[in-house]
């Protein structure tokens, strides 16, 4: 029996995997497809933006260079590591179409923010992020078996059961990462709410005869929206047609040219149409992330449209928070509760991210109230504050978990401190521990007790910028459990020591 079983080998089932493999559990990935690798996830069409958030989750665990390797990105998307101060982002993206000025981006109003390599989004690929995750994965000796498509599930009290092809894989808990029309979800029970859509997009890579009229890049029209992507014939669009024409049936080339000629108000022609797929703004989340023994991360847990790209930073999210989280639980040390506490933060943010994306849709209604509402909305773009709000939202910087702390900065994403001798946060959590750094002249913290080493490191010395702080207690994922400035009690540390951490192994 495996200590989890993953169902689904995306980006949020393969990065869930590693951080469990990472903590020395026993991992099982069960996939449906038979095989890695399909058009849909290479270059174009499986292009996407990862935004600032994933690109450090790959940083924090040593995999931000390959990552780069794979997505053929020869610089880093952030600052250079000895620069002293954050630079501007290179891209905020867009708000509802609408693009925004990377130079409006008031990098002094954003709380607790240090330059780091990893500050800023990339371009991608969905085939060289599973690559990535796969090599690390089996490198930490995760199993994934291709080919395999759950029927059923069965829960106990220690253990459940994935039913798939005659075969019975048992587990002590079990994760479903598989995607949007999620198995797990169903056959778990989970209840799954949310809003109907407003419109139907279309991704697709065609052949265009003519004429070349219509604007590259993101075009937000009185009729909908339409984007000419670089690569030549790699074309997305939304038609507000209350989602009626999502997977219902197969576009045809005409189908497909007459909305294209709607939404861009040219008469651009489609000579053939190689491959094309549908999506809707419909926006649903489960109630819970956790049924018994049986979780949800990723779009098996909600799912919303892809404006703002928000999608894939979400799932990344879940599979950090819960990774160590589930970890614990499992090899015996976790305090009690910790397992819940995966909804108890996450869910708020992707309520936040269905909004959002709500927000966007409603924005770009074609009639006359979203012409009046994206005026509104432009006027507010072309301010600092109104550009920094959005890149705050978007990056994730606004984030914070209600962990019940006085100071500013507990829940909230740490910065990456760089100590005296170079040494940074983000090298400091690659091993998938929590990190305790001690600012103070007197060395407060010394030596955490001996019986949390194994899952708690410890630096001390002075930093490049200590932002006022004596010491900070970090948790794996990268959120602030504790901090507290210069004269700060050694009690207060230890008391968020033993909540996120625990005690000796049971």
């Amino acid at each position: 029996m495996h200590d989890v079983v993953i169902v689904g080998a995306g980006p949020v089932g393969l990065f869930l995997a590693c951080e469990l493999g990472l903590a020395g559990c026993s991992v099982l990935v069960l996939e449906r497809e038979p095989a890695p690798g399909s058009p849909w996830r290479a270059d174009p069409l499986g292009m996407r933006g990862l935004p600032a958030g994933s690109v450090e989750a790959f940083y924090r665990r040593g995999m931000l260079d390959p990552l780069l390797t794979a997505s053929g990105v020869h610089d880093a998307p952030g600052p250079y590591p000895e620069a002293d101060e954050p630079r501007p982002p290179r891209g905020v993206g867009h708000l509802a179409g609408m693009v925004l000025d990377p130079a409006k981006v008031d990098l002094a109003a954003l709380p607790f923010r240090l330059p780091n390599p990893a500050m800023d989004g990339m371009l991608t690929s969905l085939e060289a992020i599973e690559t990535v995750l796969s090599e690390r994965a089996s490198k930490l000796g995760v199993e994934i078996r291709r080919g395999v498509t759950v029927s059923a599930l069965t829960q106990g009290d220690e253990s459940v059961v994935a039913h798939a092809g005659g075969h019975a894989y048992a587990a002590r808990w079990l994760v479903g990462c598989d995607g949007g029309r999620s198995a797990v979800r169903g056959l778990a029970g989970f209840e799954f709410t949310g809003s109907e859509p407003l419109f139907t997009g279309y991704v697709m890579l065609a052949t265009v005869a003519g004429p070349d009229e219509w604007s590259p890049g993101i075009n937000l029209t009185p009729t909908g929206m339409y984007l000419r992507m670089p690569a030549e014939g790699h074309i997305g669009m939304m038609d507000f047609d209350g989602g009626a024409f999502d997977r219902s049936r197969q576009p045809t080339r005409d189908h497909l040219q007459a909305v294209l000629r709607r939404v861009s108000g040219t008469g651009v022609t489609l000579s053939d149409v190689h491959r094309v797929s549908s999506f809707t703004d419909r926006a649903m989340q489960a109630t819970t992330y956790r049924l018994g023994r049986v979780l949800l991360a990723g779009d098996a847990a909600h799912i919303h449209s892809p404006l703002g790209g928000q999608g894939l930073n979400l799932g990344i999210g879940d599979a950090v928070n819960l990774g160590w989280k589930l970890a614990a639980t499992v090899q015996g040390y976790a305090p009690d509760g910790l397992v819940d506490t995966y909804t108890r933060e996450r869910h708020p943010v992707g309520a936040w991210v269905l909004d959002w994306t709500r927000a966007q849709a409603a924005v770009m209604r074609p009639d006359p109230h979203g012409q009046a509402v994206q005026a509104l909305i432009r006027d507010l773009l072309g301010t600092r504050d109104g550009t920094t709000h959005v890149y705050e939202k978007v990056s994730g910087t606004s984030i914070r978990c209600d962990l019940g702390g006085e100071h500013p900065l507990t829940g909230r994403n740490a910065p990456d401190f760089r100590l005296g001798d170079g040494t940074r946060l983000g090298g400091l959590l690659q091993d998938g521990r929590a990190v305790a750094l001690d600012f103070s002249t007197d060395r407060r913290l010394r030596e955490p007790a001996a019986s949390r080493l194994s899952r708690l490191r410890y630096a001390a010395g002075t930093a490049k910028n200590d932002l006022g702080l004596g010491a900070v207690l970090v948790r794996p994922d990268g959120i602030v459990a504790w901090a507290d400035d210069r004269d700060f009690d050694r009690t207060a540390f230890d008391r968020a020591a033993d909540q996120w951490l625990g005690g000796p192994k049971t």
